[in-house]
């Protein structure tokens, strides 16, 4: 489901102020795509830098103002505003915060938003977000990222470059323990159909088992690095035979992957017979072996 049509409008006329250190986040960002699971209840603007809060909500209030719009803060400190934005009997909350600068990959620019976090940082966000609190609306986002843009391994099995606290078979455990959700809790949420619960079940499941697997399987000196197939210009998890793949880390801003810089997976020995013959971990060979020197030698420090 995409935005509703005030959400959409509110989107549209504050554009002109995003740029890619203050973007569209958090479950509208997630929800723009039109086969989505369902409608965000409020816009969540992220800001790379504290003082940039104060001056975006400055600037996306002139302009809904100025469009008839009635803004009411219900909280305001230091790098986060929190507004309900109305017009007539319709209303929608709107959040301006300041978040993290690293990410995987560069805001992508979007005709109806401006600027919007990059789906795969989205999808990375989602499964920390369900690891530290549990909300059903969570656990049909990462449903929904696992089916569509990543599975939950290879999710996990990145996250934790954005989260170090977390080891990547920790991150599984602590999702294994969610899912156990019944229909009433999913009422409040405006979704494109009611969940089937033994599906979303035998979904959850499936998942958790093929990241414990995949998390195992994957050499531990890469966690914290999304894999790039640059023969189809797609993230992809690693299976048996997958030496084509590229290792991706984030960095301040995010950055796109390329190629020619480093090394496929199939000519590191070490790494390809991880892949295919499940050599042991501490066979692999040190170094950096990243698509982001500067972010493998800073992961070091």
């Amino acid at each position: 489901m995409p935005l509703t049509p005030q959400q959409t409008d509110i989107a549209r006329l504050i554009a002109v102020n995003r740029s890619p250190s203050s973007h569209l986040a958090g479950g509208a960002a997630l929800h723009l795509e039109p086969n989505s699971l369902r409608t965000s209840d409020d816009l969540d603007y992220f800001h790379d830098a504290e003082a940039q809060v104060g001056q975006a909500f400055s600037a996306d209030r002139r302009i809904l103002e100025a469009a008839g719009y009635a803004i009411e803060v219900s909280l305001s400190q230091p790098g986060f505003v929190r507004a309900i934005v109305r017009r007539d009997r319709d209303a929608t909350k709107v959040e301006w915060a300041h978040d993290s600068s690293w990410r995987f990959l560069p805001p992508i620019r979007d005709p109806g938003v401006g600027f919007r976090l990059h789906p795969m940082d989205l999808a990375i966000n989602k499964v920390l977000a369900l690891a530290g609190r549990d909300e059903p609306r969570d656990f049909l986002d990462v449903i929904y990222v696992h089916r569509n843009y990543l599975s939950l391994g290879c999710l996990c099995w990145a996250a934790v470059g954005k989260d170090p606290g977390f080891s990547p078979a920790m991150l599984v455990e602590m999702l294994a323990r969610k899912g156990r959700y019944h229909s009433g809790d999913f009422t409040g949420l405006s979704l494109a159909a009611q969940p089937d619960l033994a599906d979303l079940k035998r979904t959850w499941l499936g998942a958790i088992d093929d990241a414990r697997r995949l998390v195992r399987e994957l050499p531990p000196g890469d966690s914290g690095c999304l894999y790039w197939n640059p023969a189809t210009e797609r993230f992809e998890t690693p299976v048996a035979g997958a030496g084509r793949l590229m290792r991706h880390f984030g960095c301040e801003g995010g950055v796109l992957p390329t190629v020619g810089d480093e090394p496929l997976l199939e000519s590191d020995d070490v790494s390809r017979s991880l892949l295919g013959a499940k050599i042991p971990a501490e066979a692999r060979p040190k170094g950096p072996v990243s698509g982001a020197r500067t972010l493998r030698a800073r992961k070091s420090t």
